[in-house]
């Protein structure tokens, strides 16, 4: 059980630190593909469709096995992070771009009105409108990626199913071990959807 534990403090790290970098590049992703330059939109296009039709586990496989034959080595948390940020940040870009299609038009044009320069236009009145309206969204993606980190198993971090693989190939017994990781991952991630409901009705108010 402690080692499990040791590897729920791993599993956590891995969706935080994931979450952050998925949050931040999202959020580049959906205003680069916004921007007037076609040479901006269509790369990052590109990037985007890319690594969302491709497995998280070949994208970490890639990371970890193939990106330090160029000299690019991490170790395998920071490898894991990286990927599930790359990966997801895909898909919050597009909760980013609804939560900025969702404001109404009317803000731009009392932004314009006011002349307002387009920075802070951004800064202080679109952006703030759009991230109350992506909060419950975003918080589901956390959960997905709680929920994908077994796939960092497989490089080698030593989170939850790691642990429970160690004890079972000295043990012999899967069933306690694999049962107890099943178990965290439920007591973690209900208690986090209701809560996350319980945001997102107070924000529709």
């Amino acid at each position: 059980m402690p080692d499990i534990l040791k590897g729920l403090w791993i599993t956590v790290q891995a969706t935080i630190y994931g979450s952050l970098v998925s949050f931040a590049l999202g959020l580049v992703w959906a205003l680069a593909l916004r921007a007037p330059s076609r040479w901006v939109t269509w790369p990052v296009s590109i990037f985007v469709e890319f690594v969302r039709n491709t497995p998280l586990l070949v994208q970490l496989f890639f990371l970890f096995f193939v990106l330090p034959g160029w000299g690019l080595a991490f170790s395998p948390l920071t490898t894991g992070v990286i990927g599930l940020g790359l990966h997801y940040s895909t898909y919050t870009s597009e909760v980013y771009r609804a939560g900025i299609d969702g404001v109404p038009e009317g803000q731009w044009e009392a932004a314009t009105a006011l002349s307002l320069p387009r920075r802070r236009t951004w800064i202080a009145v679109i952006l703030p409108q759009a991230f109350r309206r992506v909060v419950p969204a975003l918080g589901n993606y956390v959960i997905a990626m709680f929920k994908d980190t077994p796939l960092l198993a497989g490089i080698t971090v030593a989170d939850m199913l790691f642990q429970a693989n160690s004890i079972s190939a000295t043990t012999f017994d899967y069933l306690e071990p694999i049962t107890v990781v099943g178990i965290l991952f439920v007591v973690i991630s209900y208690p986090t959807s209701l809560l996350l409901r319980a945001l997102e009705r107070r924000l529709v108010r």
